[in-house]
């Protein structure tokens, strides 16, 4: 009677763990017109690409997609990955994070918080908002002279009934200027399971 109450929480236990460790895995389901480009979806697949020039700009399975920080009613998105030709050309790899950071009239202390977000877009020209990119080991102020970063749904993901992150999935497209050299990122889509939001004093 024991071993089996014990044998079933256990394997309860596994699954749940199983189930939560898939959902920090990023899932690449290829874009029917470019298989380049993850496509666009609302499952949680910890997915994001976009045009990055003539690369791409994708999520990486070894590197954690995004974290969102907020400090003084600022919050920052990041987008962690890498530029190749293609997705599955890595030789030529550099290692880059894009950082959208854009003021929230809204209080946010955790991910329950982030569906205030849901059809949310940020004009990433307005002068409140700042953008930078990490790549080469540098940290780049970019000059933006278009661009849109829209949070199209927020929506909060249950595992065996309990609420464990927030899914945020939307598009973003970024014209600007780095070295003084004109560059752009288009048709880009992200697709995040955030579990932590950083509250920095």
């Amino acid at each position: 009677m024991y071993m089996k109450k014990y044998g079933l929480l256990a394997i309860i236990l596994l699954l749940t763990a199983c189930e939560s460790y898939e959902m920090e895995q990023t899932i690449f389901v290829p874009d029917a017109t470019d298989s380049n480009l993850p496509a666009y979806t609302e499952w949680g697949y910890n997915s994001f690409g976009a045009l990055y020039e003539r690369k791409y700009f994708l999520a990486a399975n070894d590197i954690v997609p995004s974290k969102i920080t907020i400090q003084n009613g600022i919050m920052t998105l990041s987008l962690s990955g890498r530029v190749a030709a293609n997705n599955s050309s890595w030789s030529s790899r550099e290692n880059m994070t894009l950082y959208f950071s854009f003021p929230i009239r809204e209080t946010i202390r955790s991910y329950h918080d982030l569906v205030v977000l849901s059809q949310k877009e940020i004009d990433l020209t307005a002068a409140s908002c700042e953008i930078k990119m990490y790549s080469n080991s540098s940290l780049t102020n970019i000059r933006v002279l278009s661009g849109h970063l829209f949070f199209k749904r927020v929506q909060l993901l249950r595992i065996n009934e309990k609420e464990d992150r927030a899914i945020l999935s939307g598009t973003f497209d970024l014209t600007f200027l780095r070295n003084e050299m004109p560059e752009g990122m288009t048709k880009g889509r992200f697709d995040l399971g955030i579990a932590s939001v950083f509250v920095l004093p």
